[in-house]
């Protein structure tokens, strides 16, 4: 790439770097509350295996793509797809990847700003008295705000733009030595403390306990969707940081541990929340106000009750953050190879762009709160500009993104181009094939038609 150069320090750190990528708030914000609305286990089980029959095949597609073709994701397929003979359209597929990272960035951003102002509010101010109303206000207090919301907003998006701005290995691999270890450390407390203060029988029984009644395809689909989703496949992200990584580092070794990793994270956060939600008689299927209004509201009622929550917020913070790292990389790789800048000047730049775009977001929680761009469009009349980005990006240009690269993969490139990357067998080779070729496009297909109507 035009900073071909950089490389990561040795395999920790390119995997604590994938494992940041792929831990982030969808892990511990977004699963908890989507297994609480799909009825728990059943849900769980279906993720489960989603990962392992879609994320993963994907994630090692990306990698091989990545560790050939040595540059940003339309870089490296476009490269890719020379040698092996096939269309030139393909490098479509990466940009297209990269435009969604921008937008997903762009309110990700966002979100990543109310966690590090809870974070804040909590140990400066404390938590609310234990009331609903009072919760309730404090959320609505700040989404309120603009002005807090922009200044948080842009906090978040200067810390994640000066760790990129220092390098592959001097930024972004030492960031995340730092940042793994703390989200585990922190992780671990707030479960242990949750089992400890909370109902971890019933949080058990609801996230291992298989249930029959709650088996449907809607529920699988939902789950295969979660992990596509949070893991990031499908945005070049991992064609990325394999791009930067040597020639002895053993690649299907890391996205096995990146998907373990996010995981066990995602199984923690539901330790962590479900037990404490149990103990006070709260809804586990209250949707996305699980972690901003629910839990707060536990917490006020809990012995030290602040230290927790605050600890929480830091957690949540410190994986949006890491997450929040590699989508900017995705833009500052492209900008350096395509454009020649030079990685300060393209991190400030792309910081930037991703925070004026970040803009209406916010507003569509206060000042544009009223204003529904496709209020001709049938299931979306009443959607805010925050509405639409996540709809667009989750259901339909990330799974569009990731069908492309299985695609890509499955039929453009030849087989022993996997083989020789992923270092597989003939027969694993095969295997993997056939998955890129039919079970993940189709299962993609499925998860995106079904979370189109289900959100209509």
């Amino acid at each position: 790439m035009g900073d071909s150069r950089e490389k990561w320090s040795g395999r920790v750190g390119f995997m604590l770097a994938t494992v940041g990528s792929a831990v982030g708030i969808g892990s511990i914000w977004k699963f908890p509350y989507e297994v609480g609305s799909n009825g728990g286990s059943a849900f769980v089980a279906f993720y489960l295996l989603g990962l392992a029959l879609v994320v993963v095949p994907l994630m090692l597609a990306e990698f091989a793509i990545g560790h050939r073709g040595r540059g940003d994701p339309a870089s490296s397929i476009a490269a890719v797809s020379r040698n092996a003979q096939t269309g030139r359209l393909w490098g479509l597929a990466g940009l297209a990847g990269i435009v969604t990272g921008f937008l997903i960035l762009s309110f990700y951003a966002v979100i990543g700003g109310w966690t590090l102002a809870y974070a804040v509010q909590t140990a400066v101010d404390g938590l609310p008295p234990p009331r609903p109303a009072a919760v309730q206000a404090q959320y609505d207090a700040l989404l309120s705000a603009p002005l807090r919301m922009l200044a948080y907003h842009a906090l978040f998006m200067a810390a994640t733009a000066g760790i990129v701005s220092r390098g592959v290995a001097g930024g972004i691999e030492a960031a995340c030595k730092v940042l793994m270890p703390l989200l585990t450390v922190l992780m671990l407390m707030l479960a242990a403390y949750a089992i400890i203060e909370g109902d971890v029988v019933a949080a058990l029984h609801f996230l291992f306990d298989l249930d029959p009644r709650r088996i449907s395809s809607q529920v699988a689909l939902e789950a295969l969707g979660l992990g596509f989703f949070s893991i990031g496949v499908g945005l070049g992200l991992m064609i990325t940081y394999a791009a930067y990584s040597g020639a002895d580092v053993s690649l299907k070794q890391i996205a096995v541990v990146s998907v373990l990793a996010d995981t066990a994270i995602s199984l923690l956060a539901g330790l962590a929340v479900f037990p404490i939600v149990f103990a006070y008689g709260l809804d586990p299927a209250s949707g996305a106000g699980l972690v901003f209004v629910t839990l707060p509201l536990a917490f006020a009622q809990m012995p030290l009750g602040t230290l927790a929550a605050c600890g929480f917020y830091v957690l949540l913070f410190v994986a949006a953050l890491a997450s929040a790292i590699s989508m900017l990389e995705l833009i500052v790789a492209l900008l350096i190879r395509r454009f020649g800048m030079r990685r300060g000047v393209a991190s400030a730049f792309a910081g930037g762009v991703c925070f004026l775009a970040g803009v209406p977001t916010v507003l569509s929680f206060n000042l544009w709160a009223n204003w529904h761009p496709l209020g001709s469009v049938a299931g979306l009349e009443s959607s805010t500009v925050f509405d639409v980005l996540d709809y667009l990006t989750s259901n339909i240009l990330l799974p569009v993104a990731g069908l492309a690269i299985s695609l890509f993969a499955g039929w453009a490139i030849p087989d022993r181009m996997l083989v020789e990357e992923l270092d597989l067998s003939p027969a694993g080779g095969r295997i993997l094939r056939i998955i890129l070729r039919y079970i993940a496009p189709a299962a993609i297909v499925a998860a995106t038609i079904s979370a189109m109507f289900s959100s209509r």
